[in-house]
């Protein structure tokens, strides 16, 4: 771990072993850390973020830059990690990542030397107002396991570009990714205890740093189920809570069915379909539903190649971690049980070195009662559900308990725009995957949705990790 400007181990001197969802094998002992290291590691950050504070934006965007070029150098090595660590496919996946993580970096450094302030009037002509934006302090960065890379990018990059201290605690499955990342940022020299790094279970560690009153603002990105622990243990802090969704992606009678159906196999196979933007609900008008699971049955056998995560052909890896593929168990029993059919795949693929490679599943006549059709299932299926008109997908949408991104395909870019003005969503990709995103847009929740508060992305991430400061001159 890393605290206060140096490589620790626990306090307790406890470990935990990592093991590799591709191979089965073990790939690293790591510090198991305790509340005490969480503490220490929160005063740490306390100590040294007014300094950090107090330089120039210019500075600290030279330091997010270093971080960037130390990703660069290093990609090779982040990438290989993260296949052994994650699961993700080498070379369809694992380098994207990486290539993401380093534009993070850079792109925080550009939005933190653009910070501006206003000037407004006061009522008082021998006064001038001073309204700027300011560090909150000490950032708790909680993140997760199926882009161990991006998704915390999302929150240091932006946290420690506006002059706050970290404390990060990583998803305990990938932290052999953080421990390669956090080598990254330490290598850039940043004062000694601005940013810290703490493994070891969320419930302990993560718990601790979103609790403590050292911490003054939280980052997280996660399920729903931790996000709204983290809401009320972190109560009177600022949040940033990026947190599920289940799609859905919508194909109207008159979409372009190619496009549809490769948006698809994106929506649902990208990362084995471990993804809050994963599109895990289909809502397909009835007059194309034939032609767009013909043609979805033929793109799937032909471009989804499941296998060997470091192989050239492969396009999809194992799932993380046994919850992840039992919960995928969970739901296809489920909807089977209900009147499901099974298209395609269904169960866990034999003859590979450990349990969790799962196979490209197609499921039809999915209905509302059924699990993969309320919940966010989080592995490689596609969940198709018939409707028979655009105003019945909107009520589908409008009636989830999720709001993060939903997805449209029509030939009609006017009414595939008042669709997105319609639907309830915080994103709304019209003719693109729901798994299309770009790192600077604003990305989050609507508003009374089980999908989270706030927004990651580019320049709006920075709104959550600092706040307004009034300053009042009083001229004589």
């Amino acid at each position: 771990m890393h605290i206060g400007g140096a490589w620790v181990e626990s306090d307790s001197g406890a470990t935990m072993e990592s093991t590799s969802p591709a191979t089965g094998e073990p790939i690293g002992t790591l510090p198991e850390g305790t509340r005490e290291d969480a503490q220490r590691a929160v005063s740490a950050a306390n100590a040294a973020w007014r300094e950090w504070a107090g330089r120039s934006a210019f500075e600290r965007a030279a330091a997010m830059d270093r971080i960037a070029d130390l990703v660069h150098e290093r990609r090779d090595d982040l990438a290989q990690t993260l296949t052994l660590d994650q699961g993700k496919p080498l070379h369809a996946e694992a380098y994207d990542e990486v290539g993401e993580l380093e534009e993070y970096f850079r792109m925080a450094a550009a939005d933190a030397t653009r910070l501006e302030g206003l000037m407004p009037p006061s009522v008082d002509a021998a006064k001038r107002v001073l309204v700027y934006r300011v560090p909150r302090g000490v950032v708790a960065a909680v993140t997760p396991w199926n882009w161990p890379y991006t998704m915390p990018a999302e929150i240091l990059a932006p946290a420690l570009a506006a002059g706050n201290g970290v404390v990060w605690s990583p998803a305990a499955s990938t932290s052999v990714c953080a421990i390669k990342l956090a080598e990254c940022i330490v290598d850039a020299e940043l004062p000694a205890g601005v940013f810290n790094l703490v493994t070891g279970p969320g419930r302990v560690v993560g718990d601790e740093l979103v609790a403590n009153p050292g911490t003054y603002a939280v980052g997280f990105v996660g399920s729903t189920e931790t996000g709204y622990k983290i809401a009320e243990r972190a109560a009177g802090k600022a949040l940033l809570l990026e947190m599920g969704g289940n799609g859905p992606l919508v194909v109207l009678e008159d979409a372009d069915l190619e496009r549809a159906v490769e948006a698809t196999v994106t929506a649902s196979f990208l990362c084995a379909g471990q993804s809050c933007t994963a599109g895990e609900l289909f809502l397909v008008h009835e007059a194309v539903h034939d032609a767009f699971l013909d043609k979805l049955a033929g793109r799937i056998a032909a471009e989804v190649k499941l296998g060997d995560p470091f192989d050239e052909q492969t396009t999809m890896g194992p799932l993380n971690n046994e919850s992840t593929a039992a919960k995928m168990d969970e739901h296809v029993g489920d909807a089977l049980e209900r009147g499901a059919e099974l298209v395609s795949g269904g169960a866990r693929a034999a003859g590979f070195p450990t349990n969790l490679y799962y196979e490209p599943t197609v499921l039809d006549r999915i209905s509302d009662e059924m699990e993969v059709a309320r919940e966010e299932t989080f592995g490689p299926v596609v969940p198709i559900q018939t409707i028979r008109s655009e105003d019945e997908a909107l009520a589908t949408i409008d009636n989830s308990p999720y709001g993060l991104l939903a997805a449209v395909f029509t030939r009609d870019l006017g009414r595939g725009l008042r669709f997105a003005e319609r639907a309830r969503a915080g994103w709304v990709n019209v003719n693109a995957s729901s798994n299309y995103w770009e790192p600077h847009l604003p990305f989050g929740g609507r508003a009374g949705s089980r999908s989270g508060v706030g927004r990651v992305g580019g320049r709006f991430a920075f709104d959550s990790f600092t706040e307004l400061k009034t300053v009042v001159l009083d001229l004589g």
